[in-house]
């Protein structure tokens, strides 16, 4: 039996999350789908670096899974995406040790929320990004993130009521504004996320680029450590989970 880890990409549009549901499509339940296929209807499991939540797309989400097929790596990839869908795609296998863990072992994360801060509807973005047509200061929104990078902070105001960690402690390392014409970019890098937090942050940005906060405001909701006080959970859609770092 070996050990495989795997880099994927979806579009996370028409995928009801990362994990199995009953009666849902999943991107899970889709690759071990086919990779029964491949092994003449045996079950095969994978284990993935995180969930993503549905419309949540994914450029490297990292997974592994176990195989008593000997096939070489590039023949994995050729082989899988031969039977996956066009919205989910295998970009490498490699061969691990067999202690190698997609979740326990990732050391940090990077995801980018995509914001296109335009009046009018482009419909090749629309499953892509978050259209948002008002006026943004986005210095005031740089501005806030001093609150938020370099050190640890408990999240609990900017992650879901219904996250079930109870560490709640993080460290954001960088948060980037990249433009690109209409395009705005946030990229967030850390040492791990919680349950919506990026979405949470985002919305809670969006309020300070909007006027209806300031950037101390950020300071206050940390300490709170209540959801209630942070801002809305921006759409799903504008998503990625970029990469993951071991």
């Amino acid at each position: 039996m070996q050990r495989y880890k795997a880099i994927v990409a979806y579009d996370g549009t028409d995928f009801s999350g990362y994990q199995v549901q009953p009666h849902k499509r999943t991107v899970q339940s889709v690759l071990e789908t086919v990779l029964a296929k491949m092994h003449k209807g045996h079950e095969v499991k994978v284990s993935a670096s995180g969930r993503t939540d549905a419309g949540v797309h994914a450029k490297g989400q990292v997974l592994h899974f176990d195989s008593p097929l000997s096939i070489p790596d590039e023949k994995w990839v050729i082989a899988l995406n031969s039977l996956l869908p066009d919205d989910l795609s295998i970009l490498k296998v490699e061969k691990v040790k067999e202690s190698f863990h997609a979740r326990f072992d990732a050391v940090g994360k990077e995801y980018r929320y995509r914001l296109l801060l335009s009046k009018s509807r482009d419909p090749f973005e629309c499953r892509y990004s978050y259209r948002y047509p008002y006026k943004l200061n986005i210095e005031a929104m740089q501005d806030s993130c001093r609150y938020l990078v370099g050190e640890p902070h408990d999240f609990t105001s900017f992650c879901s009521a219904k996250t079930e960690v109870v560490d709640k402690v993080r460290t954001i390392e960088t948060i980037d504004f990249l433009m690109d014409g209409d395009l705005l970019t946030i990229r967030f890098v850390g040492n791990g996320f919680l349950y919506n937090m990026v979405r949470i942050l985002v919305g809670t940005l969006l309020e300070v680029g909007s006027g209806e906060r300031v950037p101390e405001d950020l300071e206050e909701i940390l300490k709170k450590k209540d959801r209630r006080f942070a801002g809305k959970t921006a759409p799903a859609h504008g998503l990625y989970l970029w990469e993951v770092f071991y």
